[in-house]
């Protein structure tokens, strides 16, 4: 069974959610045929993400968002993709699955080889597409962009670049594969995607940054991973605290994947020195797939804290919302890497404070008018969760000043409306990228 699955056992499903049963070494089926535009004057979209889609992690997240704002807009999207995760049923989306090379079961998040073998036929079913279908705009994920800007050039559609990292940093930040004969090559790619292509849509500044340097007369639109998940998954009623028995404990929430860049490590320490000074301190831990909860649990056992940490596992995204509400003081001990974290913006809107790690990752959105920001380690994390859990007044305030940031800039519709606005602004434009517009932020 697909991994990925895991987060709908014993769960509602989410309407927009189904399991797939057919063969993963086959492709969706031949003799589907896109779907036409909501909209009679919509476009036909070829969106390649190298990614297993849908799973509950950052950038199918984004991918997800981007459909679903093209559909709201009245475009059709062919969405070519990894065999691995769930079917979506979004207006106007087709999900086109690549072939599974043999021996590749899954693909970590990351770089890896699974990756490398994955894009091989990723590229093939890309360039099938292209020569059996009419399309308007090529519209590339990450690495898929490589290949990418040649076939956009061999059928002659705009190019669109969808920039979730810098693929060199992100050598960097995993810590795999990086070497600098490495980092040249992805160095190289990059580059000649950002000077080639029609559009590029960044996550945060500092990948603006990157962007801007190499293609400032392009059209570009930063848009942050602002959608909000409940427009496509909706809530669920569950009352984790009930459910979980922790009516009376200050529940201090982890969401998110259980990478080692996440910073987990210093979370559970931080938690192991909270527990003499805050005995009703308990830390619940949302996500991880078995192998890694299992690793952070004996931790947990380690540092003397197991009664106080609970281990929920990958859930649903419809039960988020819940276990936001159910929670004390959100944590993000991120302790390496220059993106933004997608789910930030969600905490935003949570009004429930949040306690984060003092790196660009976060404070390239957050300041301390939104945050308890700290330093990245054990110690900074205690002092920042015992402040907020022992001063409510401080925790309101951070709450609702985090709040009034997102409604003012990262709400769904400045989403919707930034997707929208950089699609408009490549169809203006001229050939090459001469844009006839100002970069959208």
């Amino acid at each position: 069974m697909d991994p990925a699955q895991v987060f709908t056992w014993n769960t509602p499903a989410s309407r927009h959610l189904k399991p797939r049963t057919r063969d993963m070494n086959a492709s969706q089926s031949e003799s589907a045929e896109p779907k036409p535009p909501t909209d009679p004057s919509g476009l036909r979209i070829l969106m390649v993400a190298p990614q297993p889609f849908f799973r509950a992690r950052g950038t199918p997240f984004s991918v997800l968002h981007r459909v679903r704002a093209l559909g709201e807009a009245g475009h059709s999207v062919d969405l070519v993709t990894y065999p691995f995760g769930e079917d979506v049923n979004l207006p106007g989306l087709r999900i086109i699955r690549s072939p599974r090379p043999p021996l590749v079961k899954d693909v970590k998040i990351g770089p890896s080889l699974a990756k490398l073998l994955l894009d091989i036929p990723l590229y093939f079913t890309t360039r099938r597409l292209l020569g059996e279908n009419t399309y308007d705009i090529l519209h590339s994920h990450e690495e898929a962009a490589f290949f990418a800007v040649d076939l956009a050039r061999r059928h002659g559609l705009k190019h669109i670049y969808d920039m979730h990292s810098s693929l060199p940093q992100q050598l960097r930040t995993f810590k795999s594969f990086d070497l600098k004969p490495i980092r040249w090559v992805f160095e190289t790619l990059e580059n000649r995607v950002l000077d080639t292509c029609d559009g590029v849509i960044t996550i945060c500044d500092d990948l603006a940054k990157v962007a801007l340097a190499r293609c400032g007369e392009t059209p570009h639109a930063m848009i942050e991973n602002t959608g909000d998940d409940t427009k496509i998954f909706g809530r669920s009623g569950e009352e984790p605290r009930r459910d979980l028995g922790l009516e009376d404990r200050q529940i201090i929430l982890y969401t998110g994947t259980f990478e080692t860049y996440q910073g987990l490590d210093l979370l559970l320490e931080a938690m192991a020195r909270l527990a003499t000074s805050h005995p009703r301190a308990h830390l619940l831990m949302v996500g991880g797939r078995p192998p890694q909860i299992e690793h952070y649990r004996e931790q947990a056992r380690d540092l003397g804290i197991a009664e106080q940490v609970t281990f929920v596992g990958m859930v649903n995204p419809l039960r988020i919302p819940a276990f936001l509400e159910a929670s004390d003081v959100i944590a993000s001990p991120r302790s390496r890497g220059t993106n933004t974290p997608l789910k930030i913006y969600g905490y935003m809107r949570s009004r429930r404070p949040l306690v984060a790690t003092d790196l660009h990752t976060h404070t390239q959105t957050l300041d301390a008018s939104m945050a308890c920001l700290v330093p990245a380690t054990p110690e900074g994390l205690s002092t920042g969760l015992a402040r907020v859990l022992d001063d409510p007044g401080y925790a309101r305030q951070l709450a609702e000043g985090a709040f009034a940031r997102a409604e003012a800039l990262y709400s769904d519709e400045a989403y919707l409306r930034k997707v929208h606005g950089l699609y408009e602004a490549v169809q203006q434009a001229g050939q090459h990228g001469a844009s006839t517009s100002p970069a959208l932020s």
